[in-house]
């Protein structure tokens, strides 16, 4: 992989799983590394274990944040504490994700997968836009899935309960149907944005809680995402879905390649609808 001077970067949901595997490989690159996460205590232990692998002046330049995603009032505060911190961001990893809860609804009456897995890299990326656009090229990675299911928007407002499975799926779609929107809109500020299925049943801790069982390590989705976030190789790569999962439908740790999203995530009218939804969900909240 070839790297680029060095990079500031935000990682969320990197206190466990592919986001910290991730941080730790970019600190221990130069890398200057802003981690998230929704415990204090957790996250700091977190910092300390980067910081201990930084090399460079990367060691004097790893901090977290706190915030719940569920709450995108915490959301917007969160991006206020960043713009504040940073002078600019070079690349942001949307990672945070969730699927299996015990509390499925939030408390604004929405599927928590909604709300973490869309709505929250959402809001944050779009208050962060002005910190992005003073990156000579910045990246957004915003982590999809394969599993991509069509929304139901009656789901979508809270009207509707689904089950685990289908809530995530629907969520990720969005979210990649949003980041192909999202290329598109930033691309005269040189911003690139990538949807990423970063490999199926990876070994995380959300893996396992939602199958139990996993098909491939997590280094697999860590090192798509260091790669898709500061390699050369992705330059000049927006508006794609990378698709980590093998492509003869083996399962193993080998790098997939750029591939179609769900036929949603390219249609012009479905991605203006569910622009519609989301501004309307959000008018309803704030």
């Amino acid at each position: 992989m070839t790297i680029n001077k060095t990079k500031t970067i935000l990682i969320t949901g990197s206190t466990d799983g592919i986001g910290k595997l991730a941080a730790l490989k970019l600190a221990e690159a130069g890398h200057h590394v802003y981690l998230h996460g929704r415990d204090a205590d957790k996250l700091t232990s977190v910092i300390a274990e980067v910081q201990a692998v930084a090399t460079g002046d990367a060691v004097d330049h790893i901090d977290g944040f706190v915030a719940d995603f569920s709450d995108l009032t915490a959301v917007l505060k969160m991006a206020a504490d960043v713009n504040e911190k940073l002078p600019k961001l070079d690349a942001l990893i949307n990672n945070a994700g969730i699927y299996t809860t015990a509390s499925a609804m939030t408390k604004d009456g929405l599927d928590v997968r909604f709300v973490v897995n869309y709505l929250a890299p959402y809001e944050l990326t779009n208050a962060l836009l002005p910190l992005l656009k003073q990156s000579s090229k910045a990246r957004i990675v915003n982590l999809s899935s394969a599993a991509q299911a069509p929304i139901s928007y009656k789901a979508f407002v809270g009207q509707e309960r689904l089950d685990d499975k289908a809530a995530y799926a629907q969520s990720k779609l969005a979210l990649t149907m949003w980041s192909m929107d999202l290329a598109d809109t930033v691309a005269s500020h040189d911003i690139n944005v990538i949807a990423v299925n970063p490999g199926s049943l990876l070994n995380t801790k959300m893996v396992d809680e939602a199958y139990g069982h996993h098909w491939s390590s997590a280094d697999k989705g860590a090192n798509i995402l260091t790669e898709l976030a500061v390699s050369d190789e992705f330059a000049n790569d927006t508006g794609k879905y990378f698709d980590n999962d093998i492509k003869d439908g083996a399962h193993g740790d080998a790098r997939g390649e750029f591939g179609q999203p769900h036929a949603d995530a390219l249609d012009k009218k479905a991605i203006a609808e569910l622009e519609r939804q989301t501004q309307q969900v959000l008018q309803s909240l704030y």
